[in-house]
């Protein structure tokens, strides 16, 4: 059965590989992102807020006519002192809109801003851009990880080491193919599996449990990539449903928002993939070893009652996962007052229905893909059963001592109460 393993696994690793290095970005050059242009001339450096002067504006798209009434809001000016970029320490001047303003803005506060270079005035002009959050953010991620290593010990560590891998997978492969106009498909397939190939192996070491939850996640992946580019071509998810998608596509000609959909819904579904054919496999494992004498058709069909609570778990967890951060779009959708159908089937949500159902269906389809695997590999690779019980002694020998172990306490009982009595 190893065998097997190593001969499914071995051309998958070997095609991952091979994608990596023809997929590589390497020195080609991102379209519009030429020398010279904004990534020269726009910064973001850090500012302290050290005064706030808050002042009555119009809303943004009210007219300012006598005629019309502007419905009014609260902006801001701001006095910030650089904390980075070429005037460090300097004192700027920046607005700040109603809308930032309103989530609370006191001196002492951190924010960024946009510096811009102005070729024919010379001087560099600020605006306000977004809060500052790296201070939290760096709480939050720091918490988590002690967290992670007190309660899982050396497998949290590794986990977090995986983590960090997947990381620059996405970073320093993923983005730049996609952004120099790589296939989303290819580009999503090879960088999960890559992702898959360390991470397991990383955090649960190398293991035919580990290897059966490895291949049950790469079928998963497989259907779900193959799924979703059915989806993506017939709900015609052109990417352009949110105004980062079109800014995107202005800066940059070559990429395809098309393939970025489909890429993006291989990787959502990277990590609860990941998440049950692990616990599947290491179900199927336990529920060998609480009996080892267990048919493999009773095996898998107990396995598959953990299975189907995973999955309806699971499901929930996507779908909630996918509301909350799409709840904007239907809130501002919504206020429309338009038909419920309408609102499900528009560019902005329907890219996320369709990523919560290809990802959930490939779900499904893995889980029982993975425990028929772990069955047959439990079965063909054996596990060791319970402790052998200690050899009985003898009936003669076993009642003797008893009655013998008794007449001595009784016996040492009653010299204690003599004793007693006697002193008394």
């Amino acid at each position: 059965m190893f065998v097997l393993l190593a001969v499914v696994l071995a051309p998958l690793a070997v095609l991952t590989l091979v994608g990596l290095v023809l997929l590589w970005p390497g020195g080609k050059q991102v379209s519009g992102a030429s020398p010279g242009t904004a990534g020269r001339d726009l910064s973001h450096p850090e500012a302290t807020v050290q005064t706030v002067a808050p002042y009555e504006c119009p809303a943004p798209g009210q007219r300012t006519g006598p005629e019309s009434g502007p419905r009014m809001v609260t902006c801001a000016t701001v006095q910030a002192r650089l904390e980075t970029g070429p005037e460090r320490d300097g004192i700027v001047t920046v607005e700040v809109p109603a809308e930032s303003y309103r989530s609370g803005l006191e001196p002492g506060d951190r924010i960024k801003v946009v510096r811009v270079f102005n070729h024919q005035t010379g001087p560099a002009m600020y605006a306000f851009y977004d809060f500052a959050r790296t201070v939290p953010i760096g709480i939050l991620a720091a918490v988590f990880a002690l967290l992670v290593v007190a309660v899982a010990r050396m497998r949290g560590l590794k986990a977090l080491i995986g983590l960090g891998v997947a990381y620059l997978v996405i970073v320093k492969f993923m983005l730049p193919a996609l952004l120099v106009g790589e296939s989303g498909l290819l580009v999503g397939l090879v960088g999960a599996a890559a992702i898959m190939f360390v991470v397991l192996y990383l955090a649960h070491g190398f293991s035919a449990r580990t290897t059966t939850a490895l291949v049950g996640t790469l079928f998963g992946l497989l259907a779900t990539a193959g799924i979703g580019l059915w989806a993506a071509g017939a709900a015609h998810l052109t990417g352009l449903g949110d105004a980062d998608g079109v800014a995107l596509a202005v800066y940059n000609g070559q990429v395809d928002l098309s393939g970025i959909v489909l890429c993006g819904i291989i990787v959502a579904g990277l990590g609860v993939l990941n998440d049950v054919t692990i616990t599947q496999s290491s179900a199927v494992w336990e529920l060998h070893q609480l009996a080892p004498d267990r048919s493999a058709r009773k095996l898998f069909t107990s396995a598959m009652q953990i299975g189907r609570d995973h999955i309806a778990s699971t499901v929930y967890t996507i779908a909630f996962a996918y509301a909350g951060a799409a709840l904007p779009i239907m809130l501002l959708i919504n206020a429309y007052d338009r038909p419920v159908l309408a609102v499900l089937t528009s560019a902005q949500i329907a890219e996320e229905i369709v990523r919560t159902l290809v990802a959930s269906i490939g779900l499904v389809l893995a889980i029982p893909l993975t425990t028929a695997v772990a069955v047959a590999v439990v079965k063909a690779v054996g596990h060791p059963g319970p402790p052998a019980p200690l050899p009985a002694l003898p009936d003669d020998d076993r009642n003797d001592g008893g009655d013998s172990d008794a007449g001595e306490v009784a016996e040492d009982s009653g010299r204690s109460r003599a004793e007693v009595t006697s002193q008394g």
